[in-house]
């Protein structure tokens, strides 16, 4: 299917409601339009890519002389511009001869807006047609998607497509997602099921929470919108609220990550690249929620629900791929850890993970006992050996960093070559 034409926007209901005039360029109504744009005159051919059609009120061509106004139309005739529509009657009584004149000269759709309509109208009108029709042209060749056009833009975002913010939007609002302003945007992603229902009963519990869901042939993937009003004062994590809500709705076998929380109104034209951080953020939890092994012992019964900061740790080591990374690991673990694998390879201990349980968890005797279900006894006997075998002692604050990093690196790469079942269970 080709692309949306002049003139079919023109056909528009917002647009046929503004009453245009077509003044010139009649032999180009079926030119593609990549994307409507409302801009003052004077900045108009800046931004533009080539295909556009551009809305303006005519303000910055009334105290133009007639060489200011034919060298603008000449520019976005040079800019590949779809079109040029005026709104006359307020700002601008009429519209300029030699504008027409020029228009007609470089072959530039030049069309006169008798009516006021908001632009905001017309764009979104015209945008969304854009974004329909160039979603079922790309589905049609290359995406398994159908017509599902929620499945599209997570996969897009997912990936980090060529998109811009424009364009993210509009495909949004036409899956229905309207994430209102100081709303929080964070990426879910599911392994273990081929339905969305987790992701469905999960929002009704967060209440009030806009989602875009979508199943894969891998995974389940979501972009949750938490409005303002659910974080009172501010004070409530959204993150944590995400998980709560799905450890409650969640089937037992499930394994779900969620991503970090990005704000919805900061970075204003880049905010897509959040919105799509969040999500792939989320997806790379989930591969090393399925592939490393747990810190610590896992909860018996339940979903695995963890969080891209559980795993901050995992994700950072891993960056650009667990393969780019094996030896650098390696060399790390053999580092600061070599005489514990030394000791652990001629006797039965768990002493690497003893030392990343004791270390996640603040050097807590009482918790780090409970956790790895051992007496406080044992824990001393255990962290004593530790020390002993490494020659320092394990709760300096200038070792911390180095010693927790260096054990969480074990388990990642103990976890690259193995097979890991899906009942592992990590740090939430």
């Amino acid at each position: 299917m080709s692309a949306l034409t002049l003139r079919e926007v023109l056909a528009l209901d917002p647009v046929r409601a503004a009453e245009p005039e077509l003044l010139a360029g009649a032999g180009a109504l079926d030119r593609p339009v990549r994307w409507v744009h409302s801009s003052e005159v004077y900045e108009g051919a800046n931004f533009l890519d080539g295909g556009e059609l551009l809305l303006t009120n005519g303000f910055g061509l009334t105290d133009a002389d007639d060489g200011v106004r034919r060298r603008y139309v000449r520019e976005l005739a040079a800019r590949d511009a779809a079109g040029l529509a005026v709104e006359v009657g307020r700002s601008l009584p009429t519209m300029p001869p030699e504008v027409i004149d020029e228009a007609g000269r470089v072959g530039l759709p030049l069309l006169a807006l008798h009516r006021v309509v908001p632009f905001v109208r017309i764009t979104e009108a015209a945008n969304r047609a854009i974004v329909a029709r160039g979603l079922s042209a790309r589905h049609s060749v290359v995406r398994p998607w159908g017509d599902d056009h929620t499945a599209a833009l997570l996969a897009d975002l997912a990936d980090r497509a060529a998109l811009n913010q424009p364009e993210v939007e509009a495909r949004a609002a036409l899956a229905g997602f309207h994430p209102g302003p100081g709303a929080r945007l964070i990426g879910v992603s599911l392994h273990g099921t081929r339905e969305t229902g987790a992701v469905d009963r999960a929002v009704r519990l967060l209440g009030g929470a806009g989602v875009l869901r979508a199943a894969f042939p891998g995974d389940v993937l979501a972009l949750l919108a938490l409005p303002a009003q659910s974080r009172p004062g501010g004070a409530r994590d959204p993150v944590r609220a995400v998980q709560e809500a799905f450890r409650t709705s969640a089937d037992t076998g499930l394994t779900v990550a969620v991503g970090h929380a990005v704000d919805h109104s900061v970075a204003a034209g880049s905010g897509w690249l959040r919105w799509s951080d969040t999500l792939r953020a989320a997806r790379t939890t989930l591969e090393l929620a399925l592939t490393v092994p747990a810190a610590e012992p896992g909860v018996p019964e339940g979903p695995l629900v963890t969080s891209s900061r559980a795993l901050a740790l995992e994700r950072e080591l891993t960056r650009g791929g667990v393969d780019a990374n094996r030896e650098r690991l390696a060399g790390m673990v053999q580092h600061a850890l070599g005489p514990l694998l030394a000791w652990e390879a001629a006797h039965p201990s768990d002493l690497v993970r003893t030392l990343e349980v004791h270390l996640r968890h603040g050097c807590s005797p009482t918790r780090t006992a409970a956790l790895l279900h051992i007496g406080r006894q044992s824990l001393y006997q255990r962290l004593e050996r530790i020390e002993s075998l490494l020659g320092l002692e394990i709760d300096d604050p200038d070792l911390l960093g180095e010693l927790l990093a260096a054990a969480c690196a074990h388990r990642v790469v103990r976890g690259m070559g193995a097979e890991v079942g899906s009942g592992l269970r990590t740090v939430a």
